[in-house]
């Protein structure tokens, strides 16, 4: 029996008992009795005699049917079973839909948080993908192209944060990259999209970095009159120069008053790397004293809204603000820039010690690795004189009290 035409398909009626319409080379056509006509190839594959269902028609036309014939002979002639390969498509076709972009992201914070990542960080995070989840969130994960997520960046880009698209496609970038580890599925889309965003202007966080203006700061603080606890923050800011988020996370049991030493665990840290900070004799004065308001609860710094948490990451930027410290004056993270400019302009001390205790990582692995634990005598040496130095600073005029219109001249 010769080839099929299209009119052919069409035409066919259906009759008392299915029949079957032959195109060759297996194919054909089964009208069934209730008018449903449905596409066939019959094959042999080791020695057994299998069917292969490729569809009803008019959704699949005749040429669709040849083709999807071509292929599965393709198949047989590389000693593959088409009906095994469609079976194991189906599979991943369910296994696709079932694995959701979210579903993927919201195991891979798991295992992030598992592994240690800092609360302020997974927080970070888990808000990014909150503005991802409406368009991708129920996606299959393995089918998300690089428009889709494309899309989701230029929404966030429209808002003018830049850096937050920057930072979205990192994270997405990493939880494509999680699915394919897992298995579930083959490509990033978010890999190659760098070059399609807008490149954020360099912010340098606004600080202090005269002495002149580091004395007027600290007079400010000591005229603070908001809550004890966060006068407390402030001091210890400028004293300590840590990140915020560490401070604000310190706990009771990381110090040791006796040997004058701050132990800050990895886990609490931008670099993932565990931080000593020696305590000054004014640090640790500080200290005792603030053991008082909260030395009963885990936090050194609780949030007033619950003490089991730490201090909002908002509070001594607030209180600058409080202060007459505008956001482009001062900020909290502005009291490492104040420290390092001022400690370097002094030129008592080596820069390799100020970045060691700043925390900074060493680029060079071999000089990183060469460098590691030393100045710690001349970092404890450097953090008492910093605190003289800004008692010095503090005393070299009256105690300002804030003023809450304008700011201070």
């Amino acid at each position: 029996m010769g080839k099929l035409f299209a009119t052919t398909v069409a035409n066919a009626k259906p009759r008392e008992r299915d029949y079957k319409l032959s195109d060759g080379e297996g194919l054909y056509l089964l009208v069934k009795a209730n008018g449903r006509k449905l596409w066939r190839l019959n094959y042999r594959h080791l020695d057994k005699q299998r069917t292969l269902s490729f569809g009803a028609w008019p959704e699949v036309s005749l040429v669709d049917a040849r083709g999807q014939r071509d292929d599965a002979r393709r198949m047989i002639a590389a000693g593959r079973d088409p009906s095994h390969e469609a079976k194991l498509a189906a599979a991943r076709e369910k296994l696709s839909e079932e694995n959701s972009f979210k579903l993927v992201a919201e195991e891979w914070i798991a295992k992030n948080e598992r592994e240690g990542m800092a609360e302020v960080t997974l927080s970070k995070v888990r808000w990014l993908l909150a503005k991802a989840y409406p368009k991708l969130g129920n996606r299959p994960i393995a089918k998300i192209t690089a428009q889709e997520v494309l899309a989701v960046l230029r929404s966030i880009e429209a808002t003018g944060r830049y850096e937050s698209a920057r930072r979205m496609r990192s994270v997405l970038s990493r939880i494509f990259r999680y699915a394919i580890a897992t298995t579930r599925a083959e490509h990033d889309p978010a890999r190659d999209l760098r070059g399609a965003l807008t490149v954020p202007k360099v912010k340098h966080l606004a600080a202090i970095t005269t002495e002149k203006g580091a004395g007027e700061l600290m007079r400010a603080i000591e005229g603070y009159s908001g809550h004890a606890i966060t006068l407390y923050a402030l001091r210890l800011s400028a004293h300590l120069f840590v990140r915020p988020g560490e401070l604000r996370q310190a706990e009771w049991s990381e110090f040791d008053f006796e040997r004058a030493v701050w132990a800050i665990p990895a886990e609490k840290m931008k670099m993932r790397r565990p931080h000593r900070v020696p305590l000054s004799t004014q640090v640790i004065g500080l200290f005792e004293e603030l053991y008082e308001l909260t030395g009963t609860w885990r936090y050194c710094f609780p949030s007033f809204r619950s003490p089991r948490r730490p201090m909002s990451e908002n509070t001594v930027n607030a209180a600058l603000r409080v202060l007459g410290f505008k956001h482009d004056e001062m900020t909290a993270h502005g009291f490492r820039a104040m420290a390092a400019t001022l400690l370097n302009e002094a030129g008592l001390f080596n820069p390799d010690a100020i970045e060691r205790q700043l925390a900074h990582m060493e680029n060079n692995g071999v000089r990183r690795a060469y460098t590691r634990g030393e100045y710690w005598d001349e970092r404890v040496r450097m953090m008492q004189h910093w605190s003289d130095h800004l008692d010095h600073l503090r005393d070299g005029a009256k105690v300002l009290k804030p003023n809450f219109g304008a700011r201070r001249t």
